[in-house]
């Protein structure tokens, strides 16, 4: 029978990965962090685990209170437990990461927590390991927009062929072939073309698309 008071206590935390598609830019939120250890310097969003809740509870307590949101994409990353990751005690920390629409951002919150979008592609040294778990979550959000329609979360609700293969630029780093896009985006169930138009981007316009819901 295991002695429980015999074993070593160590806290649990909750670090997240938040994602937006930011003026045709991939962006990650992030803050400066307020209190020590690494007072100042800027950090992923995160907090400790309460008594009272699961693991998946406190990540999205913490996506609510940083970013005014329910019901995101979320999904959990993995677990960061080096011995000497947090400098402050032994802490193991519980990565998600989410997918957000920025226009739906109560961008208040970030005056309130001292937080702001960073383009992923230039992004400042991050505390501890959170620039590690920040390329975990881009090597899985690159796998999984291959063949899921992840973007749904990122995009408006309507969005052009030209809007859609930047935000795949930016999530798998490469620039691609207009053609082979085209092409390899109408193979796919989950996204297509509606009767809509979007005036702004020429004067013929540009047919507007977007994700079926049912997939």
């Amino acid at each position: 029978m295991t002695n429980y008071s015999s074993q070593s206590k160590f806290f649990v935390s909750v670090d997240c990965v938040i994602f937006g598609f930011v003026d045709g830019r991939l962006k990650l939120l992030v803050q400066q962090r307020p209190y020590s250890p690494g007072k100042g310097e800027m950090s992923l969003i995160g907090g400790f685990v309460e008594k009272h809740e699961s693991i998946d509870t406190s990540a999205q307590r913490i996506l609510k209170i940083f970013t005014g949101m329910d019901n995101v994409y979320m999904q959990q990353l993995g677990a960061f437990g080096e011995v000497e990751r947090d400098p402050g005690e032994r802490v193991i920390s519980i990565v998600y990461y989410a997918l957000i629409n920025a226009d739906n951002y109560d961008s208040h919150l970030s005056e309130i927590h001292n937080a702001k979008w960073v383009d992923v592609d230039h992004m400042p040294k991050l505390c501890f390991d959170h620039n590690e778990m920040v390329n975990k979550a881009r090597q899985v959000i690159g796998e999984n927009i291959k063949n899921k329609p992840i973007g749904q979360n990122l995009l408006p609700r309507y969005f052009t062929l030209s809007l859609l293969q930047s935000l795949y630029e930016c999530i798998l780093g490469i620039q691609i072939d207009k053609r082979n896009f085209r092409r390899s985006i109408a193979e796919k169930e989950y996204i297509h073309a509606t009767e809509l138009i979007d005036k702004g981007s020429s004067k013929r316009g540009a047919t507007l698309y977007e994700f079926t819901n049912s997939k």
